[in-house]
C-alpha cells in the first residue's frame, strides 16, 4: 500500500461532559498537529498517489473551517464531546467527501482509504482511519 501524508495544525477551544473527563469539564484550548494520510494500492497513471499541493490545499482549508472556533458553539457539535478521537473521525470524514466531490483531483478517486491523526502532544495522539 502507498501512501503520502500532509499535516497541518488547528487550535479549538471546548468542554467535556463526564466525570471522566476530569478539570476538561471545563472550557480549555486545544492545539492539535493534524496529519491526514492517504492510501492506495497502486500508483495512479502520474505514478502519484494523490496531488500533494491539492491534499494539502484542501486539509488546510477544512482545518479553517474548525480553526480558532469555541466547538461548543458550533451547531454541528451541539451536546457532543468533541474529543480527540471524535475530531480525528470528523476531519476524515470530511477530507473524504472532499475526495469524491473531485476537490482533490479526479486521481484521487482511486484512493483506498484515508487517515488522520490528532497529536494532542509528542507523546499522545489519536487517530481514525477510514475506507473510500
Amino acid at each position: 500500500m502507498f501512501s503520502i501524508t500532509v499535516r497541518d495544525h488547528l487550535m479549538i477551544a471546548h468542554s467535556f461532559r463526564g466525570e471522566v473527563f476530569g478539570p476538561a469539564q471545563r472550557l480549555h484550548g486545544a492545539t492539535f498537529l493534524v496529519d491526514a494520510t492517504f492510501r492506495r494500492a497502486e500508483l495512479d497513471a502520474d505514478n502519484i498517489v494523490v496531488d500533494i499541493g491539492l491534499a494539502t490545499k484542501e486539509l488546510g482549508a477544512l482545518v479553517g473551517e474548525l480553526n480558532y472556533r469555541n466547538l461548543d458553539d458550533e451547531p454541528d457539535f451541539a451536546g457532543i464531546n468533541t474529543s480527540t478521537e471524535f475530531l480525528a473521525k470528523v476531519i476524515a470524514d470530511r477530507l473524504a467527501d472532499r475526495v469524491h466531490s473531485g476537490a482533490l483531483g479526479e486521481g484521487a478517486r482511486g484512493l483506498a482509504g484515508i487517515a488522520v491523526a490528532l497529536h494532542e502532544s509528542h507523546v499522545a495522539w489519536a487517530s481514525y482511519e477510514r475506507a473510500l
